[in-house]
Protein backbone atom coordinates (compact mmCIF):
# COMPACT_ATOMS: atom_id res chain seq x y z
CA UNK A 1 0.00 0.00 0.00
CA UNK A 2 1.26 3.47 -0.87
CA UNK A 3 2.03 5.73 2.08
CA UNK A 4 -0.59 8.29 0.98
CA UNK A 5 -3.30 5.58 0.85
CA UNK A 6 -2.20 4.22 4.22
CA UNK A 7 -2.31 7.65 5.86
CA UNK A 8 -5.76 8.24 4.42
CA UNK A 9 -7.02 4.97 5.92
CA UNK A 10 -5.18 5.71 9.16
CA UNK A 11 -7.01 9.02 9.53
CA UNK A 12 -10.33 7.20 9.32
CA UNK A 13 -9.12 4.53 11.72
CA UNK A 14 -8.04 6.92 14.49
CA UNK A 15 -11.06 9.18 13.94
CA UNK A 16 -13.27 6.20 14.70
CA UNK A 17 -11.27 4.89 17.68
CA UNK A 18 -10.40 8.29 19.25
CA UNK A 19 -7.77 6.49 21.37
CA UNK A 20 -5.14 4.09 20.02
CA UNK A 21 -1.68 2.66 20.62
CA UNK A 22 1.29 1.90 18.41
CA UNK A 23 0.33 -1.78 18.62
CA UNK A 24 -3.10 -0.92 17.20
CA UNK A 25 -1.51 0.70 14.15
CA UNK A 26 1.06 -2.06 13.73
CA UNK A 27 -1.65 -4.75 13.83
CA UNK A 28 -4.23 -2.91 11.72
CA UNK A 29 -1.88 -1.85 8.92
CA UNK A 30 0.77 -4.59 9.16
CA UNK A 31 3.65 -2.12 9.52
CA UNK A 32 6.76 -1.93 11.70
CA UNK A 33 7.06 0.16 14.86
CA UNK A 34 9.41 2.55 13.06
CA UNK A 35 6.93 3.04 10.21
CA UNK A 36 4.08 3.57 12.70
CA UNK A 37 6.05 6.33 14.45
CA UNK A 38 6.84 8.01 11.13
CA UNK A 39 3.18 7.82 10.10
CA UNK A 40 2.08 9.45 13.37
CA UNK A 41 4.50 12.31 12.70
CA UNK A 42 3.07 12.64 9.19
CA UNK A 43 -0.47 12.73 10.58
CA UNK A 44 0.49 15.50 13.01
CA UNK A 45 2.03 17.46 10.12
CA UNK A 46 -1.28 17.07 8.27
CA UNK A 47 -3.04 18.70 11.23
CA UNK A 48 -4.37 15.68 13.14
CA UNK A 49 -4.94 16.95 16.75
CA UNK A 50 -3.10 14.18 18.62
CA UNK A 51 -1.60 14.10 22.08
CA UNK A 52 0.27 11.30 23.77
CA UNK A 53 -0.30 9.96 27.27
CA UNK A 54 2.67 8.11 28.78
CA UNK A 55 2.64 5.25 31.24
CA UNK A 56 1.45 1.66 31.41
CA UNK A 57 -2.05 2.48 30.15
CA UNK A 58 -1.02 5.34 27.92
CA UNK A 59 -1.43 5.81 24.22
CA UNK A 60 -2.43 8.38 21.64
CA UNK A 61 -5.63 10.40 21.92
CA UNK A 62 -7.51 12.42 19.35
CA UNK A 63 -8.51 15.78 20.83
CA UNK A 64 -11.53 16.16 18.55
CA UNK A 65 -13.10 14.49 15.57
CA UNK A 66 -11.72 15.54 12.22
CA UNK A 67 -13.26 16.42 8.89
CA UNK A 68 -12.03 13.58 6.76
CA UNK A 69 -11.03 13.83 3.09
CA UNK A 70 -13.36 12.28 0.49
CA UNK A 71 -13.02 8.54 -0.01
CA UNK A 72 -11.00 7.70 -3.10
CA UNK A 73 -10.46 4.32 -4.73
CA UNK A 74 -7.37 2.99 -6.43
CA UNK A 75 -7.60 1.52 -9.95
CA UNK A 76 -7.48 -1.99 -8.52
CA UNK A 77 -10.32 -1.21 -6.09
CA UNK A 78 -12.45 0.31 -8.87
CA UNK A 79 -11.98 -2.77 -11.07
CA UNK A 80 -12.66 -5.14 -8.15
CA UNK A 81 -15.93 -3.35 -7.29
CA UNK A 82 -17.06 -3.31 -10.91
CA UNK A 83 -16.40 -6.97 -11.62
CA UNK A 84 -17.93 -8.05 -8.29
CA UNK A 85 -21.09 -6.35 -9.47
CA UNK A 86 -20.85 -8.02 -12.88
CA UNK A 87 -20.53 -11.45 -11.26
CA UNK A 88 -23.95 -11.02 -9.61
CA UNK A 89 -25.80 -10.48 -12.86
CA UNK A 90 -26.29 -14.19 -13.51
CA UNK A 91 -28.65 -14.40 -10.51
CA UNK A 92 -32.33 -14.12 -11.22
CA UNK A 93 -32.73 -12.60 -7.74
CA UNK A 94 -30.50 -10.54 -5.48
CA UNK A 95 -31.08 -9.41 -1.88
CA UNK A 96 -32.08 -5.94 -3.02
CA UNK A 97 -34.12 -5.75 -6.21
CA UNK A 98 -32.10 -3.34 -8.33
CA UNK A 99 -31.37 -2.69 -11.97
CA UNK A 100 -27.82 -3.66 -12.85
CA UNK A 101 -28.08 -1.61 -16.03
CA UNK A 102 -28.79 1.50 -13.94
CA UNK A 103 -25.87 0.77 -11.60
CA UNK A 104 -23.61 0.09 -14.57
CA UNK A 105 -24.46 3.46 -16.16
CA UNK A 106 -23.95 5.34 -12.89
CA UNK A 107 -20.68 3.55 -12.19
CA UNK A 108 -19.22 4.36 -15.61
CA UNK A 109 -20.28 8.00 -15.23
CA UNK A 110 -18.15 8.59 -12.11
CA UNK A 111 -14.95 6.79 -13.09
CA UNK A 112 -12.27 8.56 -15.08
CA UNK A 113 -12.20 8.28 -18.91
CA UNK A 114 -9.06 6.12 -18.65
CA UNK A 115 -10.69 3.78 -16.11
CA UNK A 116 -13.81 3.56 -18.30
CA UNK A 117 -11.67 2.62 -21.28
CA UNK A 118 -9.86 -0.08 -19.27
CA UNK A 119 -13.15 -1.48 -17.93
CA UNK A 120 -14.59 -1.73 -21.45
CA UNK A 121 -11.40 -3.51 -22.54
CA UNK A 122 -11.52 -5.89 -19.54
CA UNK A 123 -15.13 -6.79 -20.37
CA UNK A 124 -13.85 -8.40 -23.57
CA UNK A 125 -11.23 -10.40 -21.66
CA UNK A 126 -13.09 -11.56 -18.52
CA UNK A 127 -16.00 -14.01 -18.36
CA UNK A 128 -17.86 -15.57 -15.44
CA UNK A 129 -18.78 -19.20 -16.09
CA UNK A 130 -20.63 -20.14 -12.94
CA UNK A 131 -24.02 -21.80 -12.52
CA UNK A 132 -26.77 -19.40 -13.45
CA UNK A 133 -29.71 -19.05 -11.10
CA UNK A 134 -32.93 -20.20 -12.75
CA UNK A 135 -35.45 -19.73 -9.91
CA UNK A 136 -36.72 -16.41 -8.57
CA UNK A 137 -36.39 -15.84 -4.83
CA UNK A 138 -38.95 -13.20 -3.94
CA UNK A 139 -38.02 -12.57 -0.31
CA UNK A 140 -34.23 -12.29 -0.18
CA UNK A 141 -34.34 -8.72 1.11
CA UNK A 142 -36.79 -9.60 3.90
CA UNK A 143 -34.71 -12.62 4.92
CA UNK A 144 -31.46 -10.64 4.97
CA UNK A 145 -32.96 -7.72 6.90
CA UNK A 146 -34.47 -10.13 9.45
CA UNK A 147 -31.01 -11.64 9.98
CA UNK A 148 -29.47 -8.19 10.43
CA UNK A 149 -32.26 -6.93 12.70
CA UNK A 150 -32.54 -10.21 14.64
CA UNK A 151 -36.23 -10.79 13.87
CA UNK A 152 -38.35 -13.94 13.66
CA UNK A 153 -40.33 -14.58 10.46
CA UNK A 154 -43.39 -16.69 9.76
CA UNK A 155 -43.01 -18.27 6.33
CA UNK A 156 -44.88 -20.58 3.99
CA UNK A 157 -42.40 -23.16 2.67
CA UNK A 158 -43.37 -25.14 -0.43
CA UNK A 159 -41.71 -28.39 -1.51
CA UNK A 160 -42.79 -30.77 -4.31
CA UNK A 161 -44.76 -32.74 -1.68
CA UNK A 162 -46.36 -30.11 0.54
CA UNK A 163 -46.56 -26.56 1.88
CA UNK A 164 -45.83 -25.99 5.55
CA UNK A 165 -45.89 -22.98 7.88
CA UNK A 166 -42.63 -22.39 9.73
CA UNK A 167 -41.35 -19.80 12.18
CA UNK A 168 -37.68 -19.12 11.58
CA UNK A 169 -34.96 -16.81 12.82
CA UNK A 170 -32.80 -16.09 9.72
CA UNK A 171 -29.05 -16.17 10.38
CA UNK A 172 -27.58 -15.57 6.92
CA UNK A 173 -28.18 -16.15 3.20
CA UNK A 174 -25.80 -17.59 0.63
CA UNK A 175 -25.80 -18.63 -3.02
CA UNK A 176 -24.64 -22.06 -4.18
CA UNK A 177 -25.10 -24.11 -7.35
CA UNK A 178 -27.64 -21.69 -8.80
CA UNK A 179 -29.84 -21.37 -5.70
CA UNK A 180 -30.14 -18.99 -2.76
CA UNK A 181 -30.26 -20.58 0.69
CA UNK A 182 -31.22 -19.16 4.09
CA UNK A 183 -29.48 -20.51 7.18
CA UNK A 184 -32.00 -20.25 10.00
CA UNK A 185 -33.06 -21.42 13.42
CA UNK A 186 -36.42 -23.19 13.16
CA UNK A 187 -38.48 -22.27 16.24
CA UNK A 188 -40.98 -25.09 15.60
CA UNK A 189 -38.40 -27.84 15.28
CA UNK A 190 -36.08 -26.16 17.83
CA UNK A 191 -33.16 -26.82 15.52
CA UNK A 192 -30.87 -25.22 12.94
CA UNK A 193 -32.18 -25.63 9.39
CA UNK A 194 -31.34 -24.47 5.86
CA UNK A 195 -34.17 -23.37 3.53
CA UNK A 196 -34.09 -22.92 -0.22
CA UNK A 197 -35.17 -19.33 -0.70
CA UNK A 198 -37.13 -19.86 -3.93
CA UNK A 199 -39.40 -22.26 -2.03
CA UNK A 200 -40.43 -19.55 0.45
CA UNK A 201 -43.76 -18.29 -0.92
CA UNK A 202 -44.74 -15.79 1.79
CA UNK A 203 -43.05 -13.92 4.65
CA UNK A 204 -44.30 -11.90 7.61
CA UNK A 205 -42.71 -10.73 10.83
CA UNK A 206 -43.75 -12.93 13.78
CA UNK A 207 -44.31 -11.57 17.26
CA UNK A 208 -41.84 -14.01 18.81
CA UNK A 209 -38.54 -13.55 20.59
CA UNK A 210 -35.43 -14.76 18.72
CA UNK A 211 -33.80 -17.85 20.19
CA UNK A 212 -30.22 -17.42 18.93
CA UNK A 213 -27.78 -14.65 19.89
CA UNK A 214 -26.33 -13.61 16.53
CA UNK A 215 -23.59 -11.33 17.86
CA UNK A 216 -20.85 -13.89 17.35
CA UNK A 217 -22.46 -15.91 14.56
CA UNK A 218 -21.58 -15.24 10.92
CA UNK A 219 -21.97 -17.18 7.69
CA UNK A 220 -18.67 -19.02 8.26
CA UNK A 221 -19.55 -20.50 11.66
CA UNK A 222 -23.36 -20.66 11.45
CA UNK A 223 -23.10 -24.38 10.63
CA UNK A 224 -21.92 -24.94 14.22
CA UNK A 225 -25.54 -24.32 15.33
CA UNK A 226 -26.73 -27.39 13.44
CA UNK A 227 -27.40 -30.52 15.52
CA UNK A 228 -28.53 -33.95 14.38
CA UNK A 229 -31.71 -35.43 15.84
CA UNK A 230 -31.74 -38.65 17.87
CA UNK A 231 -32.94 -40.49 14.75
CA UNK A 232 -30.06 -39.36 12.54
CA UNK A 233 -27.94 -42.04 10.83
CA UNK A 234 -24.15 -41.69 10.87
CA UNK A 235 -22.21 -42.41 7.71
CA UNK A 236 -18.55 -42.65 6.71
CA UNK A 237 -16.97 -42.76 3.25
CA UNK A 238 -13.37 -42.87 2.09
CA UNK A 239 -12.73 -40.04 -0.34
CA UNK A 240 -10.05 -39.29 -2.94
CA UNK A 241 -8.33 -35.96 -3.60
CA UNK A 242 -10.73 -35.19 -6.47
CA UNK A 243 -13.63 -36.02 -4.15
CA UNK A 244 -12.28 -33.57 -1.58
CA UNK A 245 -12.27 -30.83 -4.23
CA UNK A 246 -15.88 -31.62 -5.13
CA UNK A 247 -16.89 -31.61 -1.46
CA UNK A 248 -15.42 -28.14 -1.00
CA UNK A 249 -17.56 -26.92 -3.90
CA UNK A 250 -20.78 -28.22 -2.36
CA UNK A 251 -21.18 -29.46 1.19
CA UNK A 252 -23.69 -29.22 4.00
CA UNK A 253 -23.69 -28.63 7.73
CA UNK A 254 -24.36 -32.30 8.50
CA UNK A 255 -21.05 -33.48 7.04
CA UNK A 256 -17.33 -32.78 7.16
CA UNK A 257 -13.91 -34.07 6.07
CA UNK A 258 -11.56 -35.81 8.50
CA UNK A 259 -8.05 -37.25 8.23
CA UNK A 260 -7.20 -40.68 9.66
CA UNK A 261 -3.99 -42.63 9.05
CA UNK A 262 -3.01 -40.24 6.23
CA UNK A 263 -6.30 -40.90 4.43
CA UNK A 264 -9.30 -38.62 3.91
CA UNK A 265 -12.86 -39.49 4.90
CA UNK A 266 -16.25 -37.89 4.45
CA UNK A 267 -18.29 -38.31 7.62
CA UNK A 268 -21.61 -36.98 8.81
CA UNK A 269 -25.24 -37.78 9.47
CA UNK A 270 -28.51 -37.79 7.58
CA UNK A 271 -32.08 -38.03 8.77
CA UNK A 272 -34.10 -41.08 7.65
CA UNK A 273 -36.42 -38.74 5.74
CA UNK A 274 -33.43 -37.35 3.79
CA UNK A 275 -32.59 -40.55 1.92
CA UNK A 276 -33.84 -38.96 -1.30
CA UNK A 277 -31.21 -36.25 -0.82
CA UNK A 278 -28.18 -38.14 0.50
CA UNK A 279 -28.18 -40.90 -2.17
CA UNK A 280 -28.08 -38.57 -5.25
CA UNK A 281 -25.54 -36.38 -3.43
CA UNK A 282 -23.16 -39.28 -2.79
CA UNK A 283 -23.77 -40.65 -6.30
CA UNK A 284 -22.57 -37.31 -7.74
CA UNK A 285 -19.07 -38.13 -6.43
CA UNK A 286 -18.78 -41.13 -8.76
CA UNK A 287 -15.65 -43.21 -8.11
CA UNK A 288 -14.13 -40.56 -5.82
CA UNK A 289 -15.88 -41.97 -2.73
CA UNK A 290 -16.48 -45.42 -1.27
CA UNK A 291 -19.11 -45.99 1.42
CA UNK A 292 -17.78 -47.67 4.55
CA UNK A 293 -20.75 -47.31 6.92
CA UNK A 294 -23.59 -48.03 7.16
CA UNK A 295 -23.94 -51.10 4.88
CA UNK A 296 -27.58 -50.17 4.24
CA UNK A 297 -26.48 -46.89 2.66
CA UNK A 298 -24.19 -48.81 0.29
CA UNK A 299 -27.09 -51.07 -0.73
CA UNK A 300 -29.36 -48.08 -1.38
CA UNK A 301 -26.66 -46.51 -3.54
CA UNK A 302 -26.38 -49.74 -5.56
CA UNK A 303 -30.15 -49.71 -6.07
CA UNK A 304 -29.90 -46.09 -7.24
CA UNK A 305 -27.26 -46.99 -9.84
CA UNK A 306 -29.26 -50.03 -11.05
CA UNK A 307 -32.34 -47.86 -11.41
CA UNK A 308 -30.35 -45.44 -13.55
CA UNK A 309 -29.07 -48.30 -15.72
CA UNK A 310 -32.64 -49.58 -16.22
CA UNK A 311 -33.61 -46.16 -17.57
CA UNK A 312 -30.92 -46.15 -20.26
Amino acid sequence: MKKSDRLNQMLRFINQKQRFTLKDLIHEFQISKRTALRDISSLEEMGAPLYVEYGRYGGYHLLKSMTLPPISFSNQEVFALYFSMQALQSFASSPFQISFNSINDKFLEVVSPKQREQIESFQKRVAFYHTEQTHESAYLEELLLAAVQNKVLKIHYTTPKQTTIRCIQPISIYAMKGFWYCQSYDLYKIAYRVFRCDRITSVEVADLEPRVDLKDVDIDNAHSLWQATEHAVRFKCSITASGVEKFKQQHFSSMKLIEEDESSYLVGTYEPSEMGFIIPYLASFGKSIKIIDPPMLKERLKEYYLDLINHL
